[in-house]
């Protein structure tokens, strides 16, 4: 009997996780479970699971750092993205950084044992959903990934400072970053700034 790949898990929401490792502990053996990305490295270190199914947007450190972390100290581990954010930007700079799946939050319970299985046997899979309601030449692609993470925060009600302090960046830098996203989306006020990151799977709603 071939062996259960062994999975780490990492969410910030621990009704979400919860769920993720029922759905998948029939199949996998689930090895543990971290709720931040500072978390997710020190267990990744000591579990190392075959598998890493990872949120994005989690405190201390978020999971695209965490994965690339992981991914230069245990090469043999393989990442699925499991995120709310449909932007192509986001699929984009996770596989980047070692990604080899990425689901959307909204299809797991359907995707998500698919994606599973596929990149075990060394394949990709990147949810329908993204490519379905993203229109191509979407301009958000042209925003950075540290511009994607600010816009967020902006639509999330976060004011400059508070921006800086989470990201750990001068006021400046928010203040430049966010003259750069409103002259490449051409919108200049906050709602419409929110209203675009809603619309496109940036922030939730």
């Amino acid at each position: 009997m071939m062996r259960q790949a062994r999975v780490l898990l990492a969410d910030d929401h621990p009704l979400f996780l919860e769920g993720v490792r029922r759905l998948l502990e029939d199949k996998y053996e689930v090895v543990g479970t971290a709720a931040d990305g500072k978390s997710l490295v020190l267990a990744a270190q000591q579990l190392r699971p075959d598998v890493v199914v990872a949120d994005i947007s989690m405190p201390n450190v978020n999971g695209l750092a965490a994965i690339q972390a992981i991914s230069k100290a245990i090469p043999s581990t393989k990442f699925i993205v499991l995120s709310v954010h449909s932007d192509p930007a986001y699929v984009t700079e996770a596989f980047r950084v070692g990604a080899r799946g990425y689901v959307s939050k909204r299809a797991a319970a359907v995707e998500l044992l698919t994606a599973m299985r596929q990149v075990l046997e060394g394949r990709t899979y990147v949810t329908p959903l993204i490519s379905a309601s993203i229109p191509a030449g979407n301009s958000s692609k042209r925003l950075t990934l540290r511009q994607l993470e600010i816009l967020r925060l902006v639509a999330e009600g976060y004011q400059n400072k508070e921006i800086a302090e989470l990201l750990k960046i001068s006021v400046k830098t928010v203040e430049f970053h966010k003259t750069r996203i409103m002259s490449e989306l051409d919108i200049h006020t906050p709602a419409g700034l929110t209203r675009y990151a809603i619309d496109h799977g940036i922030a939730a709603a």
